[in-house]
C-alpha cells in the first residue's frame, strides 16, 4: 500500500471513530435521564407509568427514587419491584377537592418513593411502575417531578420547560406524560362490535337453537337406518356362503 492510500485509510477510520464515539454519547445522554413509558395516554383512563431508572449518580448506585405526583393527580398504585420497598406518602390539602363522582377529598397521594434494598449498580437500569387514572383533560402535560438519590450524591430531575423552550435543551427534564384525546373512532367501532356481537346472541336464541336440536335428531336417525341397512346386508351375506 502506498502512502497516499494509506493516509485515506488512516483519515477515513479516524472519522468513523470520532462518529461512532459521539453516536455512543449521544445514546448515554439520551439514556441517562429518568424516563416514563406509557402505555397509554388516553384522557380519563388508567394507565401503567413505567419509570426507567438510569445509572447512578456519575459511578454511584441509586438507593432512592422519591416521584411527586402532579396535582390533578389524587392517587397512585405502585407495583411491587422485589429489589425496592415502597411507600405512599399523603399530603393535606388546603381545602377539600371535589372529584368527578361527586365526592370530596381532603387529603391526597402526593408522592411515591422507591427505596432499594441494595445500591442499584449504576452500570445498570430498574424499572418502576405505577397504575393512574389520567385527568379528562385531553391536551395536557402532567410533569412528574423525581429525586434520584445515590450512595454519593442526587440528581434532582425536576426541571420543567418553558412556553416554547425545547424539553431536550434542559439538562434535568422532569419525567412527563401528554394526555392525548379519547379515538372517537375506536369507540364507534368498539360499540359496532358489540352490538353486532348481541344480535348474533340474540338470533342464536330465537331459532338457532331449535335447528340445531333438529338436525342433531335428523343426524342420529340416518344414523340408526344405516347402522339396520349395514346389518342386513351382513345377514345376507352369511345366508350365501352357507
Amino acid at each position: 500500500m502506498n502512502k497516499s492510500s494509506l493516509r485515506r485509510t488512516l483519515s477515513a477510520t479516524a472519522i468513523a471513530g470520532g462518529t461512532a464515539a459521539l453516536m455512543m454519547a449521544g445514546l448515554a445522554g439520551a439514556s441517562a435521564h429518568v424516563s416514563i413509558n406509557p402505555d397509554k395516554t388516553t384522557a380519563n383512563s388508567y394507565a401503567l407509568l413505567t419509570f426507567g431508572v438510569p445509572h447512578g449518580c456519575d459511578t454511584s448506585g441509586t438507593t432512592k427514587l422519591t416521584i411527586n405526583l402532579p396535582d390533578e393527580l389524587t392517587d397512585a398504585t405502585p407495583t411491587v419491584n422485589p429489589n425496592w420497598t415502597v411507600e405512599k406518602v399523603t399530603q393535606t390539602l388546603p381545602e377539600p377537592k371535589k372529584l368527578a363522582d361527586g365526592t370530596s377529598i381532603t387529603k391526597r397521594t402526593s408522592q411515591i418513593v422507591y427505596t432499594a434494598k441494595a445500591p442499584l449498580d449504576p452500570h445498570l437500569r430498574d424499572s418502576l411502575v405505577l397504575s393512574v387514572k389520567l385527568p379528562d383533560t385531553a391536551g395536557k402535560t402532567l410533569y412528574f417531578p423525581t429525586l434520584q438519590n445515590c450512595e454519593q450524591g442526587q440528581t434532582n430531575w425536576a426541571e420543567i420547560p418553558k412556553d416554547g423552550q425545547d424539553p431536550h435543551s434542559l439538562k434535568a427534564p422532569a419525567p412527563s406524560v401528554a394526555v392525548t384525546a379519547a379515538d372517537a373512532a375506536a369507540g364507534n367501532a368498539h360499540m359496532a362490535a358489540s352490538i353486532s356481537t348481541e344480535q348474533a346472541a340474540s338470533v342464536t336464541d330465537d331459532g338457532s337453537q331449535a335447528r340445531s336440536w333438529g338436525g342433531l335428531i335428523a343426524g342420529l336417525a340416518g344414523l340408526g337406518l344405516g347402522g339396520a341397512a349395514f346389518f342386513r346386508r351382513r345377514s345376507a351375506t352369511a345366508s350365501v356362503s352357507k
